[in-house]
C-alpha cells in the first residue's frame, strides 16, 4: 500500500520577510497611476511626467473602479482591462552605502514591466506569482530621487475564465538589507519527528555575502512561542566567502509542542538574527506552525495522526466590490463565515492566492490546496471553458508564457508560500485534461471528431473501459506536440526539488485515463472533478492510488462518496463565494453564484445546509420558494412533495420569507441535522418529516400560503429548538449593522456596514427594496457598495444603491489620520439613521 508520510513544521514568512523595520518598509503609499487612453505602446523616454496622475495607494485594482457594460465580456465580469502605469518617487536612504535594495511585488496583473529610474529592472507576465527586483545599482546618490515605474499590459482584458483584475493589486514591499543578509523567502523550516512530548525541528537559512570580502558571524536563532517564551535556540559561529550564499541547518527540539489544526491553529516564531562584532546585521521573523500529515489510499488523511475529513470549498481571488485588490479584513470576514459553516480546508482556484491570504489562513486555521495553474500547453477557452476555440486577441493568456516561465512563476509561487502552516498540498493543474483533445476520444463517450464538445452520456456514467483497453486506446491515438503526462512529470519534479513534506495532487477531469496514461504517477494524489462516479473503478483497477475530491457540487450525494469510500477524505465544494466573471452571454448576471455566501459576503441558503452536515452543533433552518417554477411538485400518494428528477435533491437558494399571494402554493424547505422536524403554521402542526424520508438530508411541505407564522420545531427538552418565519408589512426603518465600532489608523482596516430594511415590528423585510445613500464624514474612504445580487450591475464605486431583499452593503477603508467618522444612511420614504467609529 502506497502512504505518503509527511511531518513537518510549516512556517509562513511575514509576508516573506523580516518584521523589523531596518529590514522592510510599507510600500504601498504614495503612488501615482495613469489608465492609458487607449492600448498604443509608450514610446517615450522613462520616468514618465506624472503630475498630471491621478494619486493612488496599494493594493489598486482599476477595472472594478469602472461601471459594468454589456459590450465587454462576461468571462471577465462585464469589466474592463487597458493598459496602466504606476510610479512611485522615493528618495535614496541615507543609510543606503554598502547595502542591498530590493523591491517586492507579490502580484501584478499582468503583463508587467518594471523601471528603476528609467532603467529596466525585469517583467513578470503572470499575474498570480510574487516577483522581487534589485535596485542597488540603480538607485540614486544617497538622499537622491527616484522614480520606480511599472507598466501592466491587460489590453487582452478577457484572458481569464473568471474576474482578474487589472494592476498592482498585492502588497509592494521596500527591502533594504546589509551586505552580509538572509535573501528574501530565506528560510525553510521542517520537523523530522513529531510527538506528544516534543518535537524536532529543522531550520534551514540561507545566508548571503554580497561584499567582497570574507565574512565571519553569528547565526542565532530562538523559537518562541504564542505567550511569548523562548522555547528553543541555537547559535553557531560561521564563515561565508565573499559573494558566497550557502545554506546553514539548525535543530531544536520543542517540548510538549502545541500542534497546528483547523480546530486549534497554534502558531510560533522563530525569529533568526546574524551578529557580527556583537551587533545585529540582520534579524528574519517567521512565524510557524508544527503538524504532521499522512495520507493513504485505505485510510485518507490524517492530520496529528487524527484521521481528519476535508470539508473544503473552491474560491476564486476576487473580493466581491473590492475586485481582486482585496484589503485583509474582507477576506477576514469572509473567511469568518464560511468557519461558521463548518468549512476547515480551501482549493486555490485555479492559481496562488496573495501571502495575506495564506496568512489569515495560518491564524484563522484553513487547509489550503495551493494550486499553481489552469492551463498548460494549451489554452482553455475563457468564455466557453473545456478546449480554446476562439482566436481573438483578448483572450490569449498564459498559454503564450507557459513553456518560458511556468518554472519560475512556480519556484517563486513555493519559496514564498512553501512555509506555511495552512498549505497541506500542491496542485499543479485544473481539469487540464481538456485542451489535451485526444484525451477525451479515448475514454468512448465522445465519438464525434468533429464535434469535440458531444460527450455523450459521460457525465454521471463509470469508465467504459477496462485499464488495459484505454491504455490500447491511448497508445494508438493520434496526439499532438505536447503530452499531458510529460508535463505533469515535469511540474512535479519543479515542485519536489523546492519540497517533499507535502503530497502533490492534480483535479482531474477524465481521472480513467489519467490512470492509465501516466499522470496520475506523476503526483501523489489523483484529485477527481466531478467524477465521483469513477471510485468503484479506481478502486479496483488501481487499490493502491490514493484518490479523492478536489471539485464537486458539495450534493449529499457528493458527500457520501466521502463517507462511504475507504480512503477518500475530501470534497471541495464549487464554489465557496460567489466570484465575478464566468458570466458569458449572461448579462446583467456578472457573476457565478456562490453556495454558500453571494457576491457581497451575505450568507445564502446553502450556508444553512452544509452547516447542518459539517457542524456537529444541533442546526435548524427554513427555506421557502413557490411552488410553481420549484424542482418539486404535489404526490398524489403523499404529502411529501415529490421530485420532477434526480437533479431535485440538493439544496437551492431558496428565500428566507413568508410572503406570497393568499393560498399560493408554497415550498417549504429546511436544513436540519436532527432526526426529525416538525411543522406549524400559526400553531397548526403541518406534519412531522423524518431525516430518513429526506434523500437529500432536506426536509420538505407544501404549503398554501397564509399571513402569520411558519414555524420548525425538532429536538426535545433540552435539546430543542425552534427557528421561523413571519409575515412582514410595509417597511418603516432601517437598521444598519456595522462590524467595528474602531478602526486603526493604518489606512488598510475595514468596517463592513450592513443595512436591512424592516417593518413596524423589527421584522427583517425581504420582499421589498429601496435606494439607499451613504454620506461619510470625517477621514475614512468609501470601498464601495453592494447587494449581492447576480444581476446588480450599479456601480461598485459609489456612494448608492438599491437593496436587494432589503439589504445592502458599503465597506469603509480608514486612512492614516486620527479622528471620528460619521456615515449617515438614508433611504427612500425611511428615517434616516447614522453610525460612529473612532479611527485610532
Amino acid at each position: 500500500m502506497r502512504v505518503i508520510q509527511l511531518t513537518l513544521l510549516f512556517a509562513q514568512a511575514l509576508s516573506g520577510l523580516a518584521s523589523a523595520e531596518s529590514r522592510e518598509q510599507d510600500f504601498n503609499f504614495g503612488w501615482k497611476f495613469l489608465l492609458q487612453a487607449d492600448n498604443e505602446a509608450y514610446e517615450g523616454p522613462l520616468p514618465r511626467p506624472d503630475r498630471s496622475w491621478r494619486d493612488v495607494r496599494l493594493p489598486h485594482d482599476w477595472s472594478v473602479e469602472h461601471p459594468f457594460s454589456e459590450e465587454l465580456e462576461g468571462c471577465t465580469g462585464y469589466l474592463p482591462g487597458g493598459v496602466g502605469w504606476y510610479q512611485k518617487h522615493f528618495k535614496t536612504p541615507t543609510n543606503a552605502a554598502s547595502k542591498r535594495t530590493y523591491v517586492l511585488f507579490d502580484g501584478v496583473y499582468n503583463n508587467a514591466t518594471f523601471w528603476l529610474n528609467g532603467v529596466r529592472l525585469g517583467e513578470n507576465p503572470y499575474g498570480y506569482s510574487p516577483a522581487y527586483f534589485d535596485l542597488t545599482e540603480h538607485l540614486a546618490e544617497s538622499g537622491g530621487e527616484n522614480v520606480l515605474t511599472v507598466h501592466v499590459d491587460h489590453s487582452r482584458y478577457a484572458d481569464g475564465r473568471w474576474y482578474t483584475g487589472s494592476g498592482i493589486y498585492r502588497n509592494v514591499r521596500l527591502i533594504t538589507l546589509n551586505e552580509l543578509h538572509i535573501p528574501i523567502w530565506g528560510t525553510y523550516l521542517t520537523t523530522p519527528q513529531i510527538a506528544d512530548d516534543e518535537a524536532t525541528v529543522e531550520l534551514e537559512t540561507q545566508v548571503a555575502n554580497t561584499s567582497d570580502r570574507e565574512a565571519t558571524f553569528t547565526l542565532s536563532s530562538r523559537l518562541v512561542s504564542a505567550a511569548g517564551g523562548v522555547v528553543a535556540e541555537s547559535s553557531d559561529q560561521l564563515r561565508l566567502a565573499a559573494g558566497e550564499q550557502k545554506a546553514f541547518r539548525q535543530t531544536f527540539t520543542i517540548a510538549e509542542p502545541a500542534l497546528w489544526s483547523p480546530d486549534s491553529p497554534s502558531l510560533y516564531h522563530a525569529v533568526t538574527s546574524l551578529g557580527q562584532e556583537g551587533a545585529s546585521v540582520d534579524e528574519y521573523t517567521t512565524p510557524f506552525g508544527i503538524r504532521s500529515l499522512e495520507f493513504s489510499a485505505d485510510r485518507g488523511f490524517l492530520l496529528n495522526g487524527e484521521p481528519t475529513y476535508v470539508k473544503g470549498v473552491c474560491l476564486h481571488h476576487d473580493g466581491g466590490l473590492v475586485g481582486a485588490a482585496v484589503p485583509k479584513g474582507v477576506w477576514r470576514r469572509r473567511l469568518s463565515e464560511l468557519k461558521a459553516g463548518g468549512v476547515n480546508a480551501i482549493r486555490l482556484a485555479h492559481n496562488p492566492f496573495s501571502q495575506e491570504f495564506l496568512d489569515l489562513c495560518d491564524e484563522m486555521g484553513f487547509l489550503v490546496q495551493n494550486e499553481f495553474f489552469d492551463e498548460w500547453d494549451y489554452a482553455k477557452d475563457k468564455r466557453l471553458n473545456y478546449h480554446d476555440r476562439h482566436d481573438d486577441r483578448i483572450t490569449r493568456g498564459y498559454v503564450e508564457h507557459f513553456q518560458e516561465w511556468a518554472q519560475s512563476d512556480l519556484e517563486r509561487t513555493m519559496l514564498r508560500d512553501r512555509n506555511h502552516p495552512c498549505v497541506f498540498q500542491w496542485s499543479i493543474g485544473n481539469e487540464i485534461e481538456w485542451t489535451y483533445l485526444h484525451l477525451r476520444y479515448v475514454t468512448g463517450f465522445w465519438k464525434d471528431p468533429n464535434d469535440p464538445q458531444k460527450s455523450g452520456a459521460y457525465w454521471g456514467s463509470p469508465p467504459l473501459f477496462e485499464p488495459e483497453e484505454l491504455k490500447k486506446r491511448y497508445d494508438a491515438i493520434e496526439k499532438g506536440e505536447h503530452l499531458m503526462p510529460e508535463t505533469a512529470r515535469k511540474l512535479a519534479a519543479w515542485t519536489r526539488a523546492l519540497d517533499t513534506t507535502r503530497p502533490i495532487t492534480i483535479n482531474l477531469i477524465v481521472p480513467h485515463v489519467s490512470h492509465v496514461n501516466g499522470v496520475v504517477d506523476a503526483v501523489d494524489i489523483a484529485g477527481y472533478s466531478y467524477r465521483g462516479v469513477e471510485f468503484g473503478w479506481a478502486k479496483k483497477h488501481f487499490p493502491d492510488a490514493i484518490v479523492t475530491i478536489n471539485e464537486n457540487p458539495g450534493t449529499w450525494e457528493d458527500w457520501k462518496h466521502v463517507l462511504e469510500w475507504p480512503g477518500v477524505f475530501s470534497q471541495f465544494m464549487w464554489t465557496g463565494i460567489a466570484y465575478l466573471g464566468e458570466s458569458h452571454n449572461q448579462w446583467p448576471n456578472k457573476h457565478w453564484q456562490g453556495d454558500m455566501l453571494n457576491l457581497a459576503g451575505f450568507r445564502n441558503r446553502g450556508w444553512d445546509y452544509f452547516a447542518s452536515v459539517f457542524v456537529d452543533d444541533p442546526h435548524l433552518s427554513l427555506g421557502t420558494e413557490p411552488l410553481e417554477g420549484s424542482k418539486f411538485r404535489e404526490s398524489e400518494t403523499s404529502a411529501i412533495p415529490e421530485a420532477k428528477d434526480n437533479s431535485a435533491y440538493r439544496w437551492g437558494d431558496t428565500n428566507r420569507h413568508w410572503n406570497y399571494e393568499p393560498g399560493e402554493k408554497v415550498l417549504v424547505d429546511v436544513c436540519s441535522n436532527h432526526d426529525r422536524v416538525e411543522l406549524f403554521l400559526n400553531g397548526r402542526s403541518l406534519g412531522v418529516r423524518s431525516l430518513s424520508e429526506c434523500p437529500d438530508r432536506l426536509f420538505r411541505w407544501i404549503v398554501p400560503f397564509e399571513p402569520g407564522t411558519l414555524t420548525a420545531k425538532a429536538g426535545a427538552g433540552e435539546a430543542a429548538m425552534t427557528r421561523s418565519l413571519a409575515t412582514t408589512t410595509e417597511p418603516t426603518g432601517l437598521t444598519v449593522d456595522c462590524d467595528k465600532q474602531e478602526l486603526r489608523a493604518d489606512g488598510y482596516d475595514v468596517a463592513h456596514l450592513v443595512v436591512q430594511l424592516h417593518d413596524q415590528e423589527g421584522r427583517p423585510v425581504k420582499t421589498e427594496n429601496r435606494l439607499v445613500t451613504f454620506e461619510i464624514e470625517g477621514d475614512a474612504r468609501l470601498l464601495g457598495v453592494d447587494n449581492g445580487a447576480r444581476d446588480n450591475v450599479q456601480d461598485f464605486q459609489s456612494s448608492r444603491l438599491r437593496t436587494d431583499q432589503g439589504r445592502a452593503l458599503m465597506i469603509l477603508q480608514s486612512n492614516r489620520q486620527a479622528g471620528d467618522v460619521r456615515v449617515k444612511i438614508t433611504a427612500e420614504g425611511l428615517p434616516p439613521q447614522s453610525v460612529s467609529i473612532a479611527v485610532r
